[in-house]
């Protein structure tokens, strides 16, 4: 079995805290002190702030389980995904770009590309 690549183990890592709900662990482990967090209608920064923000966002989706990895690209310092999650009012196609210093991220952009309601 082939070692996992870094930008692959920053993922698995994001995926696993996410879904554990570990906000600290997210922050501590994977983001910059000075980190940024940029999406339509959102700019986040410091690790301080993310903190805020992840725990609000954890809590209004309820939980978040990853259901498939639809796209996945790594350069020497960056990470780029398409995924679709469940959480508790539907399923959401996301997707994320990590901009990484020293395997951390030092910017990250989100957005969501669909969500389907439970019915």
């Amino acid at each position: 079995m082939a070692d996992v690549s870094p930008g692959r183990a920053f993922y698995d890592r994001q995926v696993k805290y996410l879904e554990a709900g570990d906000v600290q662990g997210l922050i501590a482990s994977q983001y910059q002190a000075n980190a940024e967090l940029t999406g339509f209608g959102l700019e986040v920064k410091g690790a301080e702030a993310l903190v805020k923000h992840f725990t609000g966002y954890l809590g209004q989706l309820g939980y978040i389980r990853l259901v498939s990895t639809d796209k996945f690209m790594e350069t020497g310092n960056s990470v780029m995904f398409e995924a679709t999650v469940r959480v508790a009012a539907g399923l959401a196609r996301v997707y994320d770009v990590f901009v990484l210093e020293n395997g951390k991220a030092s910017k990250h952009f989100t957005g969501m590309l669909s969500f389907t309601v439970y019915k």
